[in-house]
């Protein structure tokens, strides 16, 4: 396109040459007009079609679904995007401070690996397997399960008090802890009260929970003279909680009706150095104790018991 001094208009497609160098400038100026009012409409409709896709027409409406990203613009930078959720702040109650060991008995994996959990291992006083299988209900329903179901359970309630809980194992473990592991489990952690979840597993008719309490006992790597009185004390604790929230009365095939027996012949309590009981929640063998101990909302009262339990006995 050549631009010079005279007035004609430059020549293009758009704007055609005059007929003749005769043409009133007036004449070639209206045809200048006309293209280009020809030319707006055409103009605009671009405009308005763009801002429309680019959704930059109109102004903006918060009762209509906003556009998604459109195809190559940039990602959002670290700026725009949402605040990331704070850390879970621990509770804090009546065990802040505290530490808890909660041992959920047996594994569901040591039925397939009987070799393993039958290994020997030193309980101080003498030698015993490492772990066992534990008992089922009469469907099939594994003591495995329940004691590691109660487990979490009571690891939630007493988070909920501020305790800091440790398991002794977790779900992905193939099978055991043996049962000196478990106690040591408790010891290293420098727990201030540890509780072996299980269930008994002995005839029909033979109803209700009770505590296991350690024995005076001194031999090997065993010395349970240190722990012996808190133990009792937490075990008391645990029994008279766990009645009340469960409805569950004390064994009635041991115990004296107390729901409280001592025990020397387990490993986890002959090797613990810090204060320790058993719980059998109830006997998986009995039609009544087994249809409680299958359904949920048992369980919870369970570790909620036990839980209650333990609060007690650490001054809560």
């Amino acid at each position: 396109m050549r631009y010079d001094d005279s007035p004609q208009p430059p020549e293009s497609a758009d704007f055609p040459a005059p007929a003749g160098p005769d043409r009133p400038w007036f004449a070639r100026r209206a045809t200048l007009v006309v293209g280009v009012a020809a030319l707006a409409p055409a103009c605009l409709a671009g405009w308005v079609l763009t801002q429309v896709l680019t959704g930059g027409a109109g102004p903006e409406r918060h009762d209509a679904k906003q556009p998604g990203p459109v195809a190559g613009a940039p990602v959002p930078g670290p700026a725009s995007l949402p605040p990331a959720a704070p850390a879970k702040v621990p509770a804090k109650g009546p065990l802040t401070g505290k530490t808890v060991v909660v041992d959920p008995g047996h594994n569901t994996g040591n039925f397939k690996h009987t070799d393993e959990i039958d290994q020997q291992v030193d309980i101080g006083t003498n030698l015993k397997e490492c772990d066992t299988t534990g008992t089922t209900t009469n469907s099939g329903y594994m003591e495995a399960e329940f004691t590691f179901d109660v487990s979490l359970r009571l690891r939630e309630a007493l988070e909920a008090q501020g305790a800091k809980v440790v398991l002794t194992h977790e779900s992905d473990r193939p099978w055991g802890p043996c049962i000196d592991e478990r106690a040591r489990i408790g010891n290293e952690a420098g727990a201030d009260a540890i509780v072996s979840v299980h269930a008994d597993g002995v005839s029909a008719g033979n109803r209700g929970y009770h505590v296991i309490l350690p024995a005076k006992v001194k031999g090997g790597g065993a010395d349970t003279s240190k722990i012996v009185e808190p133990s009792r004390l937490l075990g008391e604790r645990i029994a008279s909680n766990f009645a009340r929230t469960t409805g569950s009365d004390p064994a009635n095939y041991l115990g004296s009706g107390t729901g409280l027996v001592i025990r020397d012949d387990l490993g986890g309590l002959n090797l613990s150095t810090r204060p320790k009981v058993f719980i059998e929640c109830g006997n998986m063998r009995d039609a009544k104790d087994a249809a409680q101990m299958t359904s949920p909302e048992w369980r919870q009262k369970a570790a909620q018991g036990i839980a209650d339990g333990i609060v007690a006995f650490l001054g809560g």
